[in-house]
């Protein structure tokens, strides 16, 4: 079995930076991770992926702006958020897969519990 522990939310300041870790235990070799993200009252959306091989993505929204990286020896994922905005205030959930072809900004297995990030204008 998989756990996912989140890290390092809080609030910051827009233009701010902060960096998420996510510590996951069980099955971590070749895996797909993932960081999500759900606003108050909005649906749980994509932020950026990094698959079992190395190859990384983010969304649209953060491109330019988010790093998605791991550390395989500390079974580590981590999200590097710089020039924060209002908008990028949510709960961040990371996610795991056994690694896929399938699009990486879905259908994962396991989730972790979030960690908050509020960013203020």
């Amino acid at each position: 079995q998989v756990q996912l522990v989140e890290s390092g939310g809080g609030l910051v300041q827009a233009g701010g930076s902060l960096r998420l870790a996510c510590v996951a235990s069980g099955r971590t070799w070749r895996t797909d991770m993932a960081w999500f993200r759900q606003a108050p009252g909005q649906e749980r959306d994509f932020v950026g992926a990094i698959r079992g091989g190395g190859s990384s993505a983010v969304a649209e929204a953060v491109k330019g702006r988010f790093t998605v990286s791991r550390d395989s020896a500390k079974n580590t994922l981590y999200l590097q958020m710089n020039s924060l905005k209002p908008e990028d205030t949510a709960v961040y959930y990371c996610a795991s897969r056994i690694q896929s072809l399938r699009d990486v900004s879905r259908d994962y297995t396991y989730w972790g519990q979030g960690t908050s990030v509020t960013v203020s204008s």
